[in-house]
């Protein structure tokens, strides 16, 4: 998925920077006056986009407003897609394990998340932890977000996760190293009343 959202993004960026150099290009060329291709659409500082006759033209015509209307939600619709492709951030899919034979196996991805999240759930004084796995299958990263119970002792936590669960998921995947991104937020509870 990572690859042909790259390769996506890649072309589309590639389509938008030529169309924009050119169209601006000619633009700015007809406006300053310099002379411009005879099948250019504009000529001078004082030309329009479209013309009145050119507006006039598809009043009439009954299928031109549904027309323009679902080209531009699909515009609207794909543009969207785009933009919240990019701010996803990347879950990596599978782990390559190295099994000792120069081939290497293929761990998924969701099966470390899920066993690191568990192991990490378990110690004293998480609520919920929550993994996910980024970089290359290669060398994963972990992100790993904590709910702490009110009694937790987050530098006590942490030196578990990272002597006990990371140094389990490291061990298991035969990584080298897997660094952690860690952020702590506390469980939301009651103020205790003091009698």
């Amino acid at each position: 998925m990572n690859g042909v959202l790259r390769t996506v993004n890649r072309v589309l960026l590639g389509l938008a920077g030529l169309v924009l150099i050119c169209v601006g290009g000619g633009v700015l060329a007809a406006a300053t006056g310099l002379s411009v291709p005879s099948w250019w659409p504009w000529y001078g500082k004082h030309d329009v986009l479209l013309s009145e006759a050119d507006r006039d033209r598809w009043r009439s015509e009954g299928w031109w407003w549904p027309t323009v209307i679902a080209v531009l939600a699909v515009l609207v619709v794909l543009a969207l897609w785009w933009l919240l492709a990019q701010l996803r951030r990347s879950r990596l899919s599978e782990v390559l394990v190295e099994s000792g034979d120069g081939e290497g196996a293929l761990l998924r991805g969701r099966a470390l998340e899920g066993a690191l999240a568990a192991e990490t759930g378990a110690l004293d004084g998480v609520s919920r932890a929550n993994v996910t796995l980024t970089g290359k299958r290669s060398t994963p990263a972990a992100r790993i977000r904590l709910l702490m119970e009110p009694h937790a002792a987050p530098d006590e936590t942490l030196d578990r996760l990272s002597d006990e669960a990371l140094a389990h998921a490291r061990n298991s995947a035969g990584l080298e190293r897997l660094p952690a991104e860690v952020r702590l937020k506390a469980v939301k509870h009651r103020a205790e009343r003091v009698t």
